[in-house]
């Protein structure tokens, strides 16, 4: 199941990179065709939606996590079942949610200070985003069979295709004149598409997915699940986007705009182990129950180990092109004021990758409800940190804050996945790793402060990384594990 995870991963990962890589190219242009500014509205208009992410009242996340277990069981009529009960909740909850944004999207307008000049154009792109708010939630369940059987590579092709078309047209449609509401429209278009396309495929793997019939015996189940994920996503998602609605309250949403592009940058850290959780949910939930016990512990172990490995040089090299990225790429507006709030997001993010899976270990072991307390107890004090940085240090303070709570979250992740799911991380490799942090963060911290990437700065972290990578073959990977990979790169340069 390792090799299947790693593929699925890896899959994930590349329907993740190819957008990115597309939307590198677009976002220059959706920056200048709107201004700093009107970026910063457009920004807030998907950020709005996503503060209500627990709508679908977690049937995305149980959808999996039961129709995995049905798939492992062999039992595909009550798969399909499960699939239909988990889109049932989610539209009997998510369409009021939605209709309530559309009638009082002017009082949620008024609440984030957004420019008089775009008042018009926001309030109808939000009402427009609220019809994709509920759609989303419908391809996050219809999924399922895909990832249950850790097909990967359809779900990513689906999801990756849809999102690199609208990507393409937003600026298209920009530079057409149509502005704000016309790039959210296409938002909604690709969002239909991506709907159809996992209706298509996922009823190929699962002939019984669609009927009309739902299992009366699984709402419990799944509402208990979904209801304490829902608990915790409130507090979840108002503590991973609170940073960007104060700031843009209390500031202004030109600073909104300079914090999401340095977010987005940095946001790079997690696209692997974010890439993992698909696979590791449905994976882990199949190996739950003591027999399993040292197939789910070598999962967990190895994926962690392999997060040193990357995290690392990943880290480096984005710390040293930041600037002069975010110079040549939207502009030195955001070249000067994106890259000390991006060092920051990195502190958080590099602690951030090892959390996510401790976080999987809990979600597939149905402890939700852990989760909800650890985020409602995080989410007072994290309120009052980012108002007090944000608001005197704008998008740096923002960053500082978010980073602060991150690293954290993440110490207290470890210690709850090794007392609620019985995982605990490998200490083999961990000195190796330490060693490689002081090796490879120094010249981050040179470059810092001189303000500027150097030539020598570039060599000494090239350097760097070469020991980097003798040190983890010696003392953090295992020898098994370097031969899989060795074995799988042959493998794949073979063909």
């Amino acid at each position: 199941m390792t090799t299947k995870v790693i593929k699925g991963s890896i899959w994930t990962l590349a329907g993740n990179v190819a957008p990115l890589a597309v939307s590198l190219v677009a976002t220059p242009f959706v920056i200048r065709l709107l201004g700093a500014e009107g970026y910063g509205v457009y920004i807030l208009i998907g950020l709005i939606p996503a503060y209500l992410g627990f709508a679908d009242l977690g049937m995305s996340m149980a959808s999996t996590r039961f129709g995995s277990e049905a798939y492992g069981e062999g039992d595909r009529q009550k798969e399909a079942r499960v699939v239909r009960t988990a889109a049932m909740i989610a539209v009997v909850v998510a369409v009021p949610v939605a209709a309530l944004i559309a009638i009082f999207a002017p009082q949620i307008i008024a609440l984030f200070n957004v420019p008089d000049a775009f008042r018009g154009d926001a309030l109808v792109a939000l009402r427009l985003a609220s019809i994709t708010f509920v759609i989303n939630f419908l391809c996050l369940i219809f999924n399922t069979p895909q990832l249950a059987r850790l097909r990967m590579d359809l779900n990513t092709l689906i999801n990756a295709g849809s999102r690199i078309l609208g990507i393409i047209a937003i600026p298209i449609v920009l530079y057409l004149g149509y502005g704000i509401v016309g790039a959210v429209s296409v938002l909604l278009a690709t969002s239909v598409l991506n709907l159809l396309g996992h209706l298509i495929v996922s009823r190929r793997l699962l002939p019984d997915l669609l009927g009309t019939s739902i299992d009366r015996t699984m709402v419990a189940p799944m509402l208990r699940f979904g209801g304490a994920l829902v608990v915790a996503s409130i507090a979840a998602i108002t503590l991973s986007n609170a940073e960007k609605g104060i700031l843009a309250s209390t500031v202004s949403a030109t600073a909104l705009a300079y914090y999401s592009v340095a977010f987005t940058l940095a946001n790079m850290m997690t696209l692997f182990s974010g890439s993992m959780v698909q696979s590791l949910i449905p994976a882990f939930s199949q190996l739950q129950g003591e027999p399993k016990r040292a197939q789910l512990d070598s999962i967990y172990s190895r994926g962690l180990r392999f997060s040193m490995l990357w995290s690392l040089p990943v880290l480096v090299f984005l710390a040293l092109i930041a600037k002069p990225f975010f110079t040549m790429w939207a502009g030195p507006e955001f070249g000067r004021e994106s890259s000390w709030p991006f060092y920051f997001l990195l502190a958080g993010l590099f602690f951030n990758v090892f959390a996510y899976l401790p976080h999987t270990a809990i979600l597939a072991a149905g402890r939700t409800n852990i989760l909800a307390k650890l985020y409602w107890l995080e989410l007072g004090p994290y309120m009052v940190i980012v108002w007090f940085l944000a608001s005197r240090y704008g998008p740096s303070g923002a960053a500082a804050a978010w980073s602060i709570r991150t690293i954290a979250d993440a110490a207290i992740h470890f210690y709850l996945a090794k007392r609620v799911a019985g995982v605990a991380p490998p200490w083999q490799g961990l000195t190796g790793f330490v060693i490689g942090v002081v090796l490879m963060t120094t010249p981050v911290a040179v470059m810092m402060y001189l303000g500027e990437t150097t030539i020598g700065v570039v060599l000494w972290a090239v350097a760097a990384f070469v020991v980097y990578i003798v040190i983890a073959c010696r003392m953090i990977l295992g020898k098994d594990e370097i031969a899989w990979v060795t074995s799988v790169v042959r493998h794949r340069l073979g063909r």
